[in-house]
């Protein structure tokens, strides 16, 4: 069945976009939400600061209006690098904050009408650092192991409902912000390298198809699951190799 409505948080670029891109392809309406709207967003979109928990509720208010929401994609995060001695507690709630409490916010906003359909999916961005492995990623990382938490407590809460609830957790993709930290050649780069057995950075379309399945009906009986879409590198570094 086409033409659902799914909403994406974090998608004015990167991972978030190319979903909608792919979700409009597919016949389906994505509502992204983010700070600025990019010239060529393929759906409808609301400008909204996702770190301020009012303006989020006045934006999921807005796209509830205007339909039922059939999926959530929650992939907004931020980082805030900072080694254990390093870390600032103000920086680390911030990450938790937009990372963990704008999907709560999200999914209970949708919840109902899912409920009432009996139908519904809910997708969450997650990454390889909650597994660990990159130091000074304690704030991002532990908001992302919080999400695969979520994963498997909301699957299990929802799937009377019909509503799967899963997720995706890509290692190093080759998104606009990574390319601005880490050129093509750069010592960053071949770190990040290094702790993928394939070799190579993924793309922003690798982990979009990934997301576009879960978010299908062929995807119906999986739930509760998080999909590695990182080129290996939840198993193991390629400089072991």
């Amino acid at each position: 069945m086409a033409g659902r409505r799914f909403l994406i948080t974090g998608a004015s670029r990167g991972i978030g976009f190319a979903v909608a891109q792919q979700m409009s392809a597919n016949g389906d309406t994505p509502i992204g939400l983010a700070r600025t709207k990019p010239d060529n967003f393929p759906g409808e979109f609301v400008s909204v600061d996702l770190s301020d928990r009012s303006s989020t509720q006045t934006a999921l208010d807005e796209v509830l209006g205007a339909g039922a929401i059939d999926g959530v994609l929650n992939n907004v995060g931020i980082v805030r690098p900072g080694h254990v001695g390093e870390i600032d507690l103000d920086d680390w709630a911030d990450v938790q904050d937009i990372t963990v409490r704008s999907a709560i916010q999200t999914v209970q906003a949708a919840m109902p009408g899912m409920v009432e359909r009996k139908w519904g999916r809910v997708v969450n961005i997650s990454s390889v650092v909650a597994l660990g492995g990159v130091q000074g990623r304690s704030s991002y990382g532990s908001a992302k192991a919080s999400l695969e938490h979520l994963t498997r407590m909301w699957a299990l809460e929802l799937a009377q409902h019909g509503i799967t609830v899963n997720d995706v957790a890509p290692g190093p993709v080759s998104t606009e912000l990574f390319r601005e930290n880490n050129p093509p050649g750069s010592p960053g780069e071949a770190r990040y390298l290094s702790m993928v057995p394939l070799g190579k950075l993924g793309t922003v379309d690798d982990i979009s198809s990934a997301v576009c399945f879960l978010m299908s009906d062929s995807a119906g009986w999986i739930t509760g699951q998080t999909l590695r879409v990182d080129g290996g590198a939840s198993i193991g570094p390629a400089s072991l190799l």
